[in-house]
């Protein structure tokens, strides 16, 4: 039963990793593609593009889809999919059927990520859920690290088809691993006369789970986002720099997402997550503050740390308690709330710092720094609107068993 809970857990974390690393190592590559195709950035751009809106549209609906068919049978599916997809991706002649082939990938990565949250209570006790979520959300956070750097190895060595290729038998791996050790689909129970997709949504507590899980989210992207300019025009740093120093985030993810569950598990989910957002705050407001590489490396470190125990708090909090029949549901809801808040990172934080740097290529030092001490002001707000949603979460009492 050890060795099968074992590779069951491989599995679960090989979909993430590809899920994840899917998204980050394309990024890599666009320079070769434009001048492949003889494209221009905005063209190759949705090579990426592709990927998320796909996974975005789609993963509710594959969550859902999961409840019904079973969640086994449709993870194998969609890792079979995604595979199919990298094949296609590798071989494309155009870079319109790379596109194509790109959003084919994001259906099957929706379908993985939606699966993977889904059967964590289908394959672990309810005791280590916890740790089991940390361990994911450290796999994803191992994914966009090691993009890049994988990425520009593989295009150094074998060229632009290598990015995709890499996917189809890691791909395949996952699926025999899920085929062997993942448990096979129960018939589920029926769900309750009435029972809908609103009402799925009229728990109070779940809206408040997906609204801070989007929150959070929109924070984390904004490192993403700003650190490159103030990093850059910021702080002067040459391009080898610049991305060892965005690394610094993901590895502290992938560092600490394991311990982040294990606490979740020992001291409850609501007590760790107001705890994440508590870390979380104290680094937006040294970002806000910061002058320097230095402050700004450990003012992120600590900022990703709080969000590390955040995640896997707060979807052990969301998953814990879904009946068995929703839960490929509420995963494709969590996922989709992570999207809209990465998006929404993306583009409202964004606007902020364009807001508050104008003409950021050509603007002086102290002006770029001001972009970013205004971004992550804003980041704190929505942090303390977070806080407010977790502790109003805990005194509605519908999750009695987190206040331990």
């Amino acid at each position: 039963m050890q060795t099968t809970s074992r590779g069951a857990l491989v599995s679960l974390s090989l979909c993430m990793l590809l899920a994840s690393l899917g998204t980050s190592i394309a990024n890599v590559g666009l320079p070769s593609l434009a001048q492949v195709f003889d494209a221009s950035f905005q063209a190759v751009q949705w090579v990426v593009l592709a990927y998320l809106l796909a996974i975005t549209a789609v993963i509710v609906s594959a969550g859902r889809l999961g409840d019904r068919l079973g969640r086994r049978r449709l993870l194998l599916g969609g890792l079979l999919l995604f595979a199919l997809a990298c094949g296609l991706c590798g071989v494309a002649p155009s870079l319109a059927w790379l596109v194509a082939a790109r959003g084919l990938q994001g259906l099957g990565a929706a379908i993985m990520m939606a699966m993977t949250l889904a059967m964590v209570g289908d394959t672990v006790t309810r005791e280590r859920t916890g740790r089991v979520m940390g361990l994911l959300g450290t796999m994803s956070a191992v994914g966009t690290a090691m993009g890049p750097s994988v990425g520009g190895l593989l295009l150094s060595l074998w060229g632009w088809r290598a990015l995709f290729l890499v996917g189809m038998p890691l791909g395949l791996l996952a699926a025999a691993l899920a085929w062997r050790y993942l448990p096979v689909d129960r018939q589920q129970p029926p769900l309750p006369t009435g029972a809908t997709f609103r009402s799925s949504l009229n728990d109070p507590a779940l809206r408040a789970g997906l609204a801070m899980s989007t929150l959070v989210s929109a924070v984390i992207m904004a490192t993403f986002v700003v650190g490159p300019f103030y990093l850059s025009h910021g702080l002067g740093l040459t391009p080898a720099w610049m991305g060892l120093a965005m690394a610094v985030g993901p590895c502290v993810a992938a560092a600490t997402g394991v311990p982040a569950g294990r606490l979740t598990d020992r001291l409850g989910s609501h007590r760790m997550t107001l705890a994440g957002l508590g870390i979380m705050a104290i680094g937006a407001v040294s970002l806000a503050l910061a002058f320097g590489l230095v402050a700004y490396l450990g003012s992120l470190v600590t900022l990703t740390a709080g969000y590390s125990l955040f995640q896997a708090a707060n979807n052990t909090a969301v998953m814990s308690d879904v009946e068995a029949a929703r839960r490929g549901t509420i995963s494709g809801l969590l996922n989709l709330s992570r999207n809209l808040g990465l998006i929404g990172g993306a583009s409202a934080l964004g606007a902020v710092f364009a807001w508050a740097t104008p003409d950021v290529t050509h603007a002086a030092a102290q002006s770029v720094a001001n972009g970013l001490h205004a971004t992550f002001a804003v980041a704190l707000a929505l942090i303390l609107l977070a806080g407010t949603l977790a502790w109003g979460r805990n005194n509605a009492g519908n999750h009695p068993q987190n206040t331990r």
